[in-house]
């Protein structure tokens, strides 16, 4: 990829996911088989390949490991034709985090690994439209602050909380995004409100664009004292892993496309349920 303006900037883990799809968990000492499997990037890679598929021009600032499972994580990112990897350092013995998914369709379990680590530099003269950023472990990294004062729409994420705290904290560091992005159970957890819409509330007064996902029920969002609800398609779901990266993705590649709000809301629902199918 040249040095063009980059529409979508994911920064972030990247994962690999070992998915193990049509089977429930299984009880301590049981065992149990699943009717499909597969290795796939994951983490900040899920959203970066989906806005890249969606023709957005996307940039992804992530470690990748030299491991075996690494490997084959790094070879299908540089199989992505649209993703620009010039952010993405691959680094002598680091260990890509792995994270086994279990689903049957409707819930689903994860183990995960991680060894610590740290993100390349991110672009520093190319212009960005829009960025995303994880905020579950800490605030804004300078890196983003850098990028908002000059123009970059700044869009944040958390992810399961497992020590079950769910610090009020993050709260604080909602000042450094313009675009919040939850799902249901998070919401109502770190606001510590008893249901979506007071959840919004909380988060209107704090962001621009408040979005909390719904699942099947679709996704609504607030800005303001506005308030937008769009509904899901209805379809045979198979594995909703990624899900919530998809709807991310598209209203990330939208916002960076000048899409209107319900455009946008439209767009990331029609692509979260799409990447359930299979």
């Amino acid at each position: 990829m040249t040095d063009r303006d980059i529409d979508v900037l994911v920064a972030g883990r990247v994962f690999a996911d070992l998915v193990f799809t049509g089977v429930h968990a299984p009880e301590p000492g049981a065992e149990v088989y699943a009717d499909g499997f597969a290795i796939s990037p994951g983490g900040a890679a899920n959203r970066a390949v989906a806005s890249a598929r969606l023709g957005a021009r996307t940039a992804l600032v992530a470690e990748l490991g030299d491991d075996p499972i690494g490997c084959i994580v790094a070879r299908s990112l540089r199989a992505e034709p649209d993703l620009d990897l010039r952010f993405a350092v691959e680094r002598t013995d680091y260990q890509i985090p792995i994270s086994v998914a279990i689903t049957d369709g409707h819930e689903r379990s994860f183990v995960t690994y991680e060894h610590s680590g740290e993100l390349p530099p991110w672009p520093a003269s190319t212009p960005v439209r829009v960025a995303h950023v994880g905020l579950g472990r800490g605030p804004v990294p300078p890196q983003a602050t850098r990028l908002r004062a000059n123009g970059t729409t700044i869009v944040g994420g958390v992810g399961w909380d497992p020590s079950g705290q769910w610090s009020e904290t993050l709260l604080d560091h909602l000042e450094g995004v313009d675009v919040l992005i939850v799902n249901d159970h998070e919401a109502v957890q770190y606001t510590r409100a008893g249901t979506v819409d007071a959840a919004l509330d909380v988060l209107a007064r704090v962001v621009d664009t408040a979005v909390v996902t719904l699942g099947p029920r679709g996704a609504v969002a607030a800005r303001g004292s506005a308030r937008l609800h769009v509904p899901a398609i209805a379809v045979d779901a198979v594995d909703p892993t990624g899900a919530g990266d998809a709807f991310t993705a598209a209203f990330m590649a939208a916002t960076a496309w000048d899409w209107e709000l319900r455009d946008r809301l439209l767009l990331a629902s029609a692509c979260a349920t799409c990447s359930v199918r299979g």
